[in-house]
């Protein structure tokens, strides 16, 4: 039987119903006639769970969604031992180049020595070894045997490679000496683990050099700093303050330790990013690293004086790659700079829809290939997602999550138009963060807009950090500035127990109670970040170190905060 037809008036009033439903909804922007058909979740496509909190509300949950759903790494059994997956290993590779290019021209070499060190050479040094002592791990036994004494497990190398020196070093000839070890460490943390920042096993690389003169060791001391402060910026896209350490802060049995600081805005915290130390000749005169004086004039039969070296250590760390994730990645998940990232470009064939003939679909994927052969070609990390289980949207979605700085998409639109249509991973924070490329001007354009992704990231990170930057002259001012998530550039005598007085004094516990402070600001006292290579401006004469206890004069402009 003919089902009946609606007469004119219902007709009428299932229209005007229709309207009423779609103002009460509201307007919703037209989609783009491109994607229109392929936009649809797929019915048995998965959704992707992206970051399920704000970077803003929720930092620490944040970092670690990003960096799991990010495929940066993956846990383990062992509380504080991570896998390095592919896309952070990688980072971490072309850090290794770009240090091992620069150290090669400053004549250092790269050696490995054993990941063991006996409890007799550790202990040699008690204020170094004092600095490690709680977190050095050691192996007692080995299979059913008992090991005695046990031996450590690296937590560092200056010992076990000043031990070498002693026997090698014998003459001023015999330097200068410069080591290098890219090296796996143990530090036992018993503190909550935070991936790459704080864990039990990290990477890194360990200098250690040995010298004639304090003035030649001095001078790598600044030159490693320099290259280290070039990865953070040149490579990972993030600002560094260039400075010396305190006293209180340098490394233990150093003469002196030179840092680079970064800083994490949505926490208000500084953190370290690398350290070059000048160990002066304490470690020397411990282990006899030491020649004869090759200037002195002595009689026949008489020995020259015994001159000792001057030694560096310098060592960057896995951190790193924990603070550029921090730093550049958003609600969305990670944003990895284009010099270090594993995937530079993405490219997503779109507009192939169920009417697409196979003729036609076997040409657009033969295009893509091509786009592809030519962009590697130009040196582009390029990957196509020919994924045929997954809707262009969902591709775009997991991208971004995973951090891929460019995408191209093309489809048979563009292939008329002779075009690729990109969109860059932080299109939401500028203008032209989307648009149109000529296929023929891809091999120049794309290297091109990827460099400027690249400075873009570290114009907006440097930017960042400056506001966060403030000068404070009045005690009164130095908690609520730190509680609104700043570090500060203080007036201060460099004296050890005053620092400590204004940790105890900057916690929140000593916080004024009327202040209003952001629950998400850390609770912890400052400390001395660094006293910075570039002071704000000359100390006055007679300027007051800012503590209100404290009644002598200032020395330096200090960088206090917060940190990691």
């Amino acid at each position: 039987m003919e089902a009946a037809k609606d007469t004119k008036a219902e007709k009428e009033t299932k229209a005007a119903k229709k309207a009423n439903r779609q103002a009460q909804a509201g307007s919703k922007p037209k989609a783009d006639p491109k994607q229109k058909a392929e936009s649809k979740q797929k019915s048995d496509e998965p959704k992707l769970i992206g970051i399920t909190c704000k970077k803003s509300e929720d930092f620490s949950d944040w970092y670690q969604q990003s960096l799991i759903k990010g495929e940066m790494i993956e846990y383990t059994d062992i509380p504080g031992c991570f896998i390095y997956l592919p896309k952070s290993y990688g980072i971490w590779e072309r850090i290794q180049r770009f240090f091992n290019d620069h150290i090669e021209k400053l004549g250092v070499e790269n050696v490995y020595f054993p990941l063991f060190i006996s409890e007799a050479n550790l202990q040699r040094e008690k204020d170094h070894i004092e600095g490690f002592a709680a977190e050095v791990a050691w192996v007692d036994r080995g299979g059913k045997t008992k090991l005695d004494p046990p031996v450590a497990i690296r937590p560092t190398s200056e010992t076990t490679i000043s031990d070498y020196y002693s026997k090698k070093v014998r003459s001023h000839r015999d330097l200068p000496i410069r080591f290098n070890q890219w090296a796996p460490v143990v530090r036992w943390e018993f503190k909550h683990a935070v991936p790459f920042l704080r864990t039990r096993e990290f990477l890194w690389q360990e200098g250690h050099t040995v010298h004639q003169s304090k003035e030649m060791a001095d001078q790598e001391v600044r030159q490693i700093l320099d290259i280290y402060a070039a990865i953070y910026e040149e490579l990972l896209a993030v600002p560094m303050v260039k400075g010396r350490k305190t006293v209180n802060e340098q490394f233990p049995g150093a003469l002196y330790t030179t840092t680079v600081e970064g800083f994490i805005p949505e926490v208000g915290r500084g953190i370290q990013g690398a350290t070059s130390h000048g160990l002066g000749q304490h470690f020397a005169k411990m282990f006899e690293i030491a020649y004869e004086d090759p200037d002195q004039q002595v009689k026949e039969g008489e020995r020259r004086q015994k001159l000792y070296a001057w030694q560096n250590s310098w060592g960057f760390t896995t951190r790193s790659i924990g603070v550029m994730a921090m730093i550049h990645g958003d609600d969305k998940g990670l944003f990895l700079p284009p010099r270090v990232a594993n995937v530079q470009v993405i490219l997503v064939p779109v507009g192939i829809t169920a009417k697409t003939t196979e003729e036609s679909r076997k040409k657009l994927y033969d295009e893509v290939d091509g786009l592809c052969s030519t962009l590697k070609e130009a040196g582009v990390r390029v990957r196509c997602d020919d994924r045929e289980d997954k809707s262009p949207g969902f591709k775009f979605a997991e991208h971004e999550l995973r951090g891929v700085p460019l995408r191209l998409e093309y489809g048979p639109k563009d292939a008329e138009k002779g075009v690729v249509t990109f969109s860059r991973r932080d299109q939401s924070l500028i203008d032209g963060g989307k648009g149109t490329i000529p296929v023929a001007d891809i091999a120049k354009e794309v290297p091109l807009l990827l460099e400027q992704i690249q400075a873009d990231m570290f114009k907006r990170a440097s930017e960042d950090y400056a506001s966060h930057r403030k000068v404070v002259r009045d005690w009164n001012h130095f908690v609520p500035e730190l509680n609104a998530k700043h570090v500060l550039l203080v007036p201060h005598c460099l004296g050890g127990d005053c620092e400590d007085e204004i940790k105890k004094d900057s916690s929140a516990q000593n916080a004024d109670p009327s202040e209003k402070v952001d629950p998400r600001a850390p609770s912890m006292g400052a400390k001395s970040l660094c006293i910075p290579d570039e002071q704000p401006e000359p100390l006055k004469e007679g300027t007051k170190c800012i503590h209100p206890r404290c009644q002598k004069n200032a020395e330096k402009w200090v960088l206090f905060g917060r940190s990691y």
